[in-house]
């Protein structure tokens, strides 16, 4: 009986071919390691809900940051423990195509980040993980925080009767940094849309709106850089 091929490793010792192709995982290991991914993942959850400054929150969009991070953590396992799991892994994530579409840039971060964890998880590198997080999350709420007392851009649609133009033309005039997107003209009125810059606690405007005497109604609608038609 022939004995197994050995190749020296690095620092000098003997490495079978064998072991080097086939690790069994720890289950221990492999629950403590899904254990902290979904932590993380929770983490990045909460950060992702407190940061969150678009139109519309995505609950299944955040859940899915989770789920991508215990999957990551549970592929790079797989990876570091058998060389040939490993070469199939990466041939079969070859041929999958993520065509969701991701309309705020931001979330692509938040995705980036989820990837990230897993990685560092499933790798044990448990330090890097935390301090990672810890300040990546810190940083997050911090800009966040920043944003919200600072002026945002928001789109004003208004619609109106044309013998309401004049007043509402002045009203806007003294908006701050108003700039008209759009006017359309119809039998029964204009619909107007202004971009402003204010507060989240200076929207108390748009009720002067209704007061005057034929405009329908006026909606003020947080922008992030598309025309909402």
């Amino acid at each position: 009986m022939t004995d197994p091929i050995t190749v020296p490793d690095p620092i000098g010792e003997a490495v079978s071919l064998t072991s080097l192709f086939s690790s069994k995982l720890n289950p221990l290991q492999v629950l403590l390691t899904l254990g902290l991914s979904l932590i993380a993942g929770l983490y990045i959850f909460f950060i992702y809900k407190k940061s969150f400054g678009g139109v519309m929150y995505s609950r299944s969009f955040n859940l899915s940051l989770v789920m991508l991070t215990l999957v990551t953590s549970l592929v790079m396992m797989v990876i570091t423990h058998n060389v040939t799991l490993s070469l199939g892994m990466v041939g079969a994530l070859s041929i999958i195509r993520f065509r969701t579409a991701v309309k705020d840039p931001i979330d692509t971060v938040f995705m980036f980040w989820a990837v990230t964890e897993g990685i560092a998880l499933g790798a044990h590198f448990y330090d890097v993980a935390v301090i990672g997080g810890l300040v990546i999350g810190l940083i997050m709420v911090l800009v966040s925080g920043f944003k919200g007392r600072s002026s945002m851009p928001y789109l004003l649609v208004l619609h109106f009767h044309e013998a309401a133009s004049q007043t509402v033309s002045q009203m806007v005039r003294k908006l701050p940094k108003a700039r008209l997107k759009s006017k359309t003209v119809q039998r029964d009125g204009i619909e107007l849309t202004v971009e402003i810059r204010i507060r989240e606690d200076e929207t108390g405007f748009v009720e002067k709106f209704l007061r005057v005497e034929g405009v329908f109604d006026a909606t003020l609608i947080s922008h992030q850089g598309d025309l909402v038609s």
